[in-house]
């Protein structure tokens, strides 16, 4: 146990950063093996949760193809989950000086086994649209956590000020509203077409085309105030900002060419997954963004804060 203890990082170092790049990377690709599992029909791959079949943990050779796509993407599931012990783990030596780093590991670990239930529930009710629904809403919200831990812990730690023009902060702050809804719709979409997990599994009764029309505002909107974001960072000296809004317009680029392409050629499942993780790409890049918005405090400002914090008591 000394040892473990002597081993954990006391500052911010090689060894974290390589854990936060896992991290982030593990999350995006468990989205495209989920999409995997759906677009090849393979949802119920294991028909039945926590095991993969009613005696059998893992996948048997019967199972076929579907089984070792469905367990393989389950296997993923629980090696993240043992990058998110070694994470928070990693930092409990850092807990006080970097409160932020420790909050993030903490809800990146607890959303991970309420993500696991909610793919069994999915599993459980059928690939239920709405479930598994619910089960990319929580995939983006890990994608975000663990975008913000990466950034943080290449961050200056300490107080943080707001480092561009109000207007700046106001739009960035609104295309992740626009980015998010984007997502959401398209979430709608995904469940009300052919790519339901299963042959069997139900969709959600929508639209299909009304949906690629109402998924497409939001996703035409983001890219708008997109350029506005990149053409106002010229005017402000934060790099990060000028860095994370121009590869956010080459997410949205490569994201609407992909969705332009795959509506007019029928779906073609490669196509939907990879429009799947680019949609996790954008709300890491997209969360990027809004932490740029803020920079380490001046020194003297923090000091004088000080100051006055021993005057008032």
């Amino acid at each position: 146990m000394k040892r473990i203890i002597a081993w954990l990082p006391d500052r911010v170092d090689a060894r974290l950063k390589v854990i936060a790049w896992v991290y982030l990377v593990g999350q995006i690709v468990l989205v495209g093996t989920g999409g995997l599992v759906r677009l090849t029909g393979s949802g119920l791959g294991c028909p039945t949760w926590p095991k993969c079949t009613a005696g059998s943990l893992v996948n048997t050779p019967e199972m076929g193809i579907h089984g070792i796509i469905e367990f393989g993407n389950r296997l993923l599931s629980a090696g993240l989950g043992v990058v998110a012990v070694i994470a928070f783990v990693a930092i409990l030596r850092l807990r006080k000086e970097r409160k932020d780093l420790f909050w993030l590991t903490l809800l990146a670990g607890l959303a991970i086994p309420a993500q696991a239930v909610i793919g069994g529930l999915s599993v459980l009710s059928d690939l239920n649209p709405y479930v598994v629904g619910l089960h990319f809403v929580v995939s983006i919200a890990l994608v975000a956590l663990c975008t913000a831990f990466l950034v943080r812990v290449y961050a200056v730690p300490g107080p943080r000020v707001r480092a561009v023009p109000a207007w700046f902060a106001g739009v960035a702050h609104l295309t992740s509203f626009f980015v998010a809804l984007t997502i959401l719709f398209g979430i709608l979409t995904t469940g009300s077409g052919p790519h339901a997990g299963d042959a069997n599994a139900p969709r959600n009764g929508l639209n299909p085309e009304i949906l690629e029309h109402v998924h497409a505002i939001p996703a035409y909107v983001t890219f708008a105030l997109t350029l506005v974001l990149v053409v106002g960072a010229w005017r402000i000296t934060a790099t990060s900002v000028h860095r994370f809004t121009l590869l956010l317009l080459a997410v949205e680029l490569v994201q609407i060419a992909v969705g332009l392409i795959q509506s007019n050629t029928g779906l073609p499942g490669i196509l939907v997954g990879i429009h799947m993780t680019l949609a996790s790409t954008l709300a890491s890049v997209m969360t990027a963004v809004i932490l740029s918005l803020k920079a380490p405090a001046p020194r003297d400002a923090v000091a004088a804060g000080s100051a006055a914090d021993v005057v008032a008591a």
